[in-house]
């Protein structure tokens, strides 16, 4: 097997075990492990993590992108063997990640306390639900239920609907990348001072995080953020508007760019006009804006409308789904997304690596192990110096 070492990412030599499941832990991984980090994965004998199983199509693909870059070993945490292999593991380790319910790792004899006694440095990132401490803290959370009570779901979708997900898992990827980014800080304190950590990432904290001024609307003015479809109230125009063979996304919500919106249109006047000359006054008037400018793009194609629009100066972009990103000439430019090879599925086209570091880039580096313990024997003897 590869060995992850030497990767030349930013985190070459830090070691990570990973006790995650589905998503919020083990993306948390999969960013560390992007960024140059070696993840030794532990995996319940023969089933393995439900990840190998998810996502769409006949050939569902999740678990080669959440396991990239990192290997599997088997490890059975609800038995005294699989418990000791962990803490040996563990003993080796900068960081540990787990996304269990609290209270499960010390019911399996691997209290973080007693690691870090034994590993002073280590870093222990804990993803749940509610968090460590608080009243729910012993409720089950998952990433659906941390976006409700964050705030998120309350918002999306249009008013006379019931509420809308986001489409992906936003509520566990926020969760592991605010885990990732505590990892990151804690590793810098470790450096100053030899210390080690908990990271403790809530879900729904992880979304109220993201909520904008959504509380403090409220507490200054009593306002409660609506579902409102497509548009955000108050912020004009910025909404997704029709033309001939589909819709087209324009943001034109600042002074200056809506007056250049207005002169693409014909318009000119549109930008003196006291209806509409400053944010406010087109925040008052969002859906009659919206309204006229959407009479003028339904004229157009999508691609006469984007030329339109690049020549303007106006910010605005095409509704992108998979097949378009995988055509798009900029994706390829940037490598957006790479090729990984894949024993069974062929070559699968995927995200790639981000963010980009100019120094010390990430990387994907080897593909998601294929079967569950695959990399047992491999890692056991270059951590731990023993036979399987």
């Amino acid at each position: 097997m590869t060995d992850t070492s030497g990767s030349g990412g930013a985190l070459d030599g830090i070691k990570v075990v990973e006790m995650g499941q589905l998503i919020a832990g083990p993306f948390c991984g999969q960013l560390l492990g992007d960024m140059g980090a070696e993840i030794v994965k532990l995996e319940p004998p023969e089933t393995g993590d439900q990840m190998r199983h998810w996502g769409q199509g006949d050939k569902p693909s999740w678990w080669r992108v959440i396991a990239r870059n990192k290997y599997s070993v088997a490890a059975d945490l609800r038995s005294a063997e699989g418990q000791q292999l962990a803490r040996d593991l563990i003993a080796k380790a900068d960081i540990l990640i787990e996304n269990f319910r609290p209270g499960t790792l010390e019911k399996w004899n691997l209290d973080p306390a007693a690691l870090r006694k034994a590993n002073p440095g280590l870093i222990v990132v804990r993803v749940s639900g509610y968090g460590q401490t608080g009243p729910y803290s012993k409720r089950a959370g998952f990433g659906g239920i941390g976006e409700a009570m964050g705030g998120w779901r309350g918002i999306v979708g249009f008013p006379d609907l019931p509420p809308a997900r986001m489409g992906v898992s936003i509520g566990d990827t926020l969760a592991a990348t605010y885990g990732c980014l505590g990892a990151l800080a804690a590793l810098h304190h470790r450096d100053r001072t030899g210390e080690g950590q908990i990271v403790d990432s809530a879900l729904y904290e992880a979304v109220l995080q993201v909520m904008e001024s959504t509380v403090s609307d409220y507490s200054a003015s009593g306002v409660k953020r609506r579902r409102t479809g497509s548009a955000l109230p108050g912020i004009a125009p910025s909404n997704v508007y029709p033309c001939r063979d589909g819709e087209y996304l324009i943001g034109a919500n600042q002074d200056g760019v809506f007056a250049r919106l207005a002169a693409a249109m014909g318009r000119p006047e549109l930008a003196d006009d006291a209806r509409y000359a400053t944010h406010r006054a087109r925040g008052a008037r969002q859906e009659e804006l919206d309204a006229l400018i959407g009479d003028w793009t339904a004229t157009m194609t999508i691609a006469e409308l984007e030329a339109t629009m690049i020549a303007a100066g106006v910010p605005a972009g095409r509704v992108y789904d998979a097949e378009d990103m995988v055509a798009d000439p900029h994706f390829a430019a940037r490598e957006a997304l790479v090729t990984v090879a894949d024993e069974e599925l062929g070559e699968i086209r995927m995200q790639g690596v981000f963010p980009k570091l100019s120094a010390t880039p990430g990387s994907v580096r080897r593909p998601a192990p294929l079967t569950v313990g695959q990399d047992s024997a491999d890692v056991l003897k270059r951590w731990l110096g023993r036979e399987a």
